[in-house]
């Protein structure tokens, strides 16, 4: 088998060991089944001693937390909470759940989604401001949720002021306020901040948290805030088709990842390597970097005639076939030497086009 070593998506890597390993240790014995095990007890609180306070954990007022399949599923399943099939949800045009889901949230919340033209892969308060229209005219769905990407598809985080001032507008406005958090752990280290700072202080009401572009092998969490969204929740994952019946091979990936710093140190390596990625391509200074580097992904545009032959031995996705601009996404598991060889590898393709 011809080894490849991918830009294409932290999707692409393996799992990491110590997640592999408790997915090892979890494969013992038998386990009563959906989300009744010790592993999603023991998780449930890492999640909360994250997210939430001693005393309000302790008053019983931390996030309830769900374990499902996969990202589309926790963002479909987050929304459906949110709405009613007349309402709609404001999303950017970039957005996970406008572009790359099939549909999926609509079919399921029988929703609407109203993308917003994105800068830098963020909307910003006025456009939100200027989207909410036509409120209690039976001929438009009816707005009641924000969705926000954190960190954005372009790599890009929304500050903790631009969080804050989107939050307390939602709640002005009787909106809920969703987070997909796929590579939430990267915005939390770039931003020097906490889960509690930028989530639950923040007055998020629902919150998707990746783990398979974490290092895991398979599964989400949906961590549920808002008091009126807990009580039907659990009908709403099952009716959807993402409870797990062995939850705790979910768990236990989850109780790996949030154990001794272990996503801190997986997040660390992956901005740590995408900078550099950056700061190579920059030194040659033929090449456009497209966004500001804030999370994994460096985002530059190339040589059309160089990309066919530059991904035969380095996988990475065309961003935009119009414009060449090009997504590389680093990972757990990127090297000093993925970077040093794809950085040589273009300039030996450019040099032959000469």
């Amino acid at each position: 088998m011809s080894s490849l070593r991918s830009f294409g998506s932290d999707n692409h890597s393996g799992v990491h060991p110590e997640i592999f390993k408790a997915l090892v240790n979890a494969n013992v014995d038998h386990a009563p089944s959906y989300g009744t095990d010790e592993w999603t007890e023991r998780t449930t609180q890492l999640f909360q001693k994250n997210f939430t306070s001693g005393d309000a954990i302790a008053h019983g007022s931390g996030p309830d937390v769900h374990f499902v399949f996969n990202g589309t599923g926790s963002n479909v399943i987050a929304l459906r909470s949110c709405l009613q099939s007349f309402e709609s949800v404001l999303c950017s045009d970039l957005s996970h759940i406008n572009v790359d889901e099939c549909a999926a949230p609509e079919f399921f919340t029988g929703g609407k989604l109203i993308a917003l033209k994105s800068v830098q892969g963020k909307i910003s308060l006025s456009d939100l401001k200027s989207a909410l229209v036509r409120r209690g005219d039976q001929h438009s769905a009816q707005v009641k949720a924000v969705s926000l990407t954190q960190p954005t598809e372009l790599g890009t985080c929304y500050s903790l002021k631009e969080l804050q001032e989107i939050s307390e507008w939602c709640k002005k406005e009787n909106l809920y306020l969703h987070i997909d958090g796929a590579r939430l752990p990267n915005a939390v280290l770039f931003l020097k901040t906490t889960f509690k700072q930028m989530i639950t202080d923040l007055g998020v009401d629902i919150l998707s948290f990746g783990g398979t572009k974490n290092g895991l092998m398979f599964g989400e969490a949906i961590l549920v805030f808002n008091e009126s969204l807990k009580k039907n929740f659990k009908y709403i994952r099952k009716q959807s088709a993402q409870l797990p019946s062995k939850s705790r091979f979910i768990a236990a990936q989850f109780e790996a990842y949030l154990s001794n710093d272990l996503w801190k140190q997986i997040a660390e390596h992956s901005l740590q390597m995408a900078e550099s990625l950056a700061a190579g391509l920059k030194k040659l200074s033929k090449y456009e970097i497209t966004c500001e580097r804030q999370s994994n992904g460096v985002f530059v545009k190339l040589p059309q005639p160089l990309i066919k032959k530059l991904r035969e031995k380095y996988f990475f996705y065309v961003w935009d076939e119009k414009t060449f601009e090009c997504r590389l996404m680093t990972t757990w598991d990127t090297t000093s030497q993925d970077i040093t060889g794809f950085l040589s590898h273009l300039e030996s393709l450019a040099k032959d086009q000469l």
